[in-house]
């Protein structure tokens, strides 16, 4: 029987090997460390790996990541270039971001945050309101995730456009590509989502600098961003600075260049800032695992795997 190895060191291993047992009850279920019998495993699913954790496993055939993203895995320089690392690609995974993205933008959009406080002071306060059709929103990153969510967002009545590497086609969304279409993509956005891949080039691109190309004509006066995306993407310390010189308006943060975010960090209490624990898209493990058996059925007649990650890219 061949064996499927689980590594992911901060989630509940029981959880997850019932649910790995359910999804494929012809395989041996195992959760690192212990792997038993090396030869045994054919297939890992990993989040957050230690390093060195999927080396010396001499007949691995496919490595899934747990989540959305794939770069912890790919920073270990002792990962398997011959074996293929597969993205999850679940509507389950997809409408939970969804979710969280329209969300945060409608939490924004109807200032919530307001009317909370006025609700803790007693304040009877009907404050004037925007239509949605006047906040345009721009999403970095149109992938699974980000196109999910701009079509969402479209339907709400948002004028959304998005912003990729490549043009995309979705219709109803004002598409921008490449380095030349990135300032005329803020120029436009009142709203900054991103949902971009872990990267080297889009590491630390949520800077000072690009804050300030972001519109300044919407109904706050100065743009939101709400980053979903990967923490590395973002310098902190620039986005604070931003909040507290009114080039940003406001920030809903889900990741975190350190994670767990630093109980120092002044994130925290930012009264501009809205914190979650990188929770925007939990991955629901009965859902992933069923997926994950889905592509080892296909693999193992024969088919080609979906959603391979093109290492060269990080994505």
């Amino acid at each position: 029987m061949s064996a499927f190895l689980i590594v992911a060191p901060t989630w509940p291993a029981d959880v997850w090997r019932t649910a790995m047992a359910e999804a494929a009850p012809d395989h041996d279920i195992r959760v690192w460390p212990e792997v038993g019998a090396v030869a045994d495993i054919h297939y890992v699913g990993a989040w957050l790996p230690p390093a060195h954790a999927l080396a010396g496993l001499p007949h691995l055939k496919v490595i899934f990541s747990l989540g959305a993203g794939v770069d912890a895995i790919l920073r270990d320089d002792t990962l398997p270039r011959d074996v293929p690392l597969v993205r999850v690609n679940d509507a389950d995974l997809t409408m939970r971001m969804g979710e969280y993205i329209m969300l945060h933008v409608l939490l924004h959009h109807r200032q919530q945050r307001r009317l909370d406080e006025n609700q803790r002071n007693k304040v009877w306060d009907s404050f004037a309101t925007h239509a949605a059709s006047d906040l345009r929103i721009g999403v970095m990153g149109l992938g699974v995730l980000g196109a999910d969510a701009a079509r969402k967002l479209a339907v709400m009545g948002f004028p959304v456009a998005g912003w990729s590497r490549t043009r995309k086609d979705i219709p109803g969304i004002e598409s921008f590509a490449g380095p030349d279409e990135f300032d005329g993509f803020l120029a436009r956005s009142d709203v900054l989502v991103s949902l971009l891949p872990a990267t080297p080039e889009t590491t630390g691109i949520i800077n000072h600098g690009m804050l300030r190309k972001l519109a300044r004509t919407g109904p706050f006066g100065a743009p939101i961003l709400i980053n979903a995306g990967r923490g590395r993407q973002q310098v902190e310390a620039d986005i604070l600075r931003a909040l507290d010189d009114g080039t940003l308006h406001g920030a809903s943060l889900d990741v975190f260049q350190t994670e767990p975010l630093p109980k120092e960090s002044p994130l925290w209490s930012h009264p501009k800032v809205i914190v979650t624990p990188h929770a925007a898209a939990d991955s629901d493990p009965a859902a992933i695992c069923r997926y994950i058996a889905g592509q080892m059925a296909r693999f193992e007649r024969g088919a080609e795997l979906q959603n391979v990650v093109d290492r060269s890219r990080g994505y």
